[in-house]
């Protein structure tokens, strides 16, 4: 029996659909390319950075499952923080998460619109780009605002089939591997292995939107940690496994196949068809990790219009399908301005910078609601304390630091602009209150 929340949203997405966001929302179109950007990096020793980040990335997702098991309203991330640090840094995130949102789907899509016109010329002009766009953005809105069920099960079927050339390539691969060129002959240096593990961090990002949806969920005691972190093991699993056939059919000269390396092991192992796979299976999996963000993002910004940082009418659920129909409609309207602008490029790069933030913040969320728990809770408990949590705390922080001056340069201006805001929006507000009141 499906039950309705107090935001008037329903809670029908379980343990399946949230693992299969988690693991659409991740892979998308760099695990398509990774492997030959890891090797020249690491070369027959790039597991190792596979490795550390999966490991890294599970620590925060550890702190993801205990915190969204506790708080289980809309907006996933931003909502985790805000329960913890109150409507400024609440107001912060909520902005960042659904603008970095927008900047990804709009790389996304025109990397899709690129990899589409090596077999559809047409896409390269600017008019048949742009009604793609609308085509893409227009069929994801109809579905989503029909109904968050009709938008997981468009994401389980869509995951399903974009592993399907992964899935191929990986025991065809198997088949097709040298021992010889998985053999080690010496360790990388930290510093190379910190530069890769820098790479491949934000390739292990994405997996957290799946969140957002928190308030449909219908367990979230127990969907949100399975969900979360069996999508999370899926995705470090495939990962893996892509790099280790990659380096063992390619070995030394998957360094120079940085354009399309998947495609140079498919054809390899299954010949000129194994080639045109990966080109299409790309092309979907981009088309698929769309769909997912069409189902999660727009309820950061429902989740916003709630707090009263969005105009009201955001916060609008239709009276039919319980969905946050008017939500959903500006996200895939600014996404659809925004892949068609380029603009995105010039503001990409607080993207980077962004994510980690809110990151950060909710690890120290995650920390600050343990330690006001006073060991009582609901939700699921991570082992050891606060032992995890400050252990991705330190990882992130890592991170931060090794990011380019101009990103945090840009990051830092972003949120000065994002407090003067916040700033108006308390003022006005807290002005047209008393204005009421009188």
């Amino acid at each position: 029996m499906t039950s309705t929340n107090n935001e008037g949203l329903r809670r029908e997405i379980g343990i399946l659909g949230l693992a299969a966001n988690t693991l659409n929302r991740t892979i998308g179109a760099g695990i398509f390319v990774l492997p030959a950007f890891v090797a020249s990096f690491l070369g027959e020793t790039s597991i190792l950075a596979y490795l550390f980040c999966g490991f890294l990335m599970l620590l925060i997702m550890l702190c993801f499952s205990e915190i969204g098991s506790k708080i289980t309203v809309t907006g996933g991330a931003y909502a985790y923080i805000h329960a913890a640090f109150g409507p400024y840094a609440g107001f912060l995130a909520n902005t960042m998460f659904w603008f970095v949102g927008i900047l990804a789907d709009a790389a996304i899509a025109n990397a899709m619109a690129d990899t589409l016109s090596i077999y559809l010329p047409i896409l390269s002009e600017i008019p048949f780009r742009a009604l793609f766009f609308l085509m893409v953005f227009g069929l994801f809105t109809f579905i989503n605002i029909r109904g968050v069920k009709h938008g997981d099960n468009v994401v389980k079927i869509n995951t399903l089939i974009k592993l399907i050339p992964l899935v191929v390539l990986i025991i065809a691969g198997i088949f097709g591997t040298s021992i010889e060129n998985l053999k080690w002959h010496a360790l990388p240096t930290i510093s190379k292995l910190g530069e890769a593990s820098l790479l491949l961090f934000f390739a292990f990002a994405g997996g957290e939107a799946s969140l957002n949806v928190s308030g449909e969920l219908k367990n979230p005691q127990k969907v949100v940690p399975l969900g979360i972190l069996s999508g999370m093991g899926a995705v470090v699993l495939f990962y893996i496994l892509i790099q280790t056939v990659s380096q063992g059919v390619l070995g030394a000269d998957l360094i120079n196949q940085s354009e399309a390396p998947l495609a140079a092991v498919a054809k390899k192992v299954i010949g000129p068809f194994g080639s045109t796979l990966m080109i299409v299976g790309a092309a979907f999996s981009m088309f698929a990790a769309l769909s997912g963000s069409i189902l999660s993002y727009p309820r950061v910004i429902f989740a916003g219009a709630n707090k009263g940082w969005m105009p009201q009418i955001m916060a609008n659920v239709h009276p039919k399908f319980a969905t946050p129909y008017m939500a959903i409609i500006t996200y895939a309207t600014l996404d659809f301005i925004f892949s068609i602008s380029g603009g995105f490029k010039e503001l990409a790069i607080i993207a980077s910078a962004s994510l980690l933030t809110v990151y950060l913040g909710v690890v120290l969320a995650t920390i600050r609601l343990r330690l006001d728990e006073n060991g009582k809770t609901n939700g699921f408990r991570l082992p050891g304390g606060i032992t995890i949590p400050i252990l991705a705390a330190l990882a992130i922080v890592w991170f931060l630091s090794n990011l380019a001056f101009k990103e945090v340069s840009s990051l830092s201006i972003f949120l000065l602009v994002l407090s003067v805001i916040y700033f108006f929006i308390t003022f006005f507000g807290k002005k047209k209150n008393k204005d009421i009141e009188i």
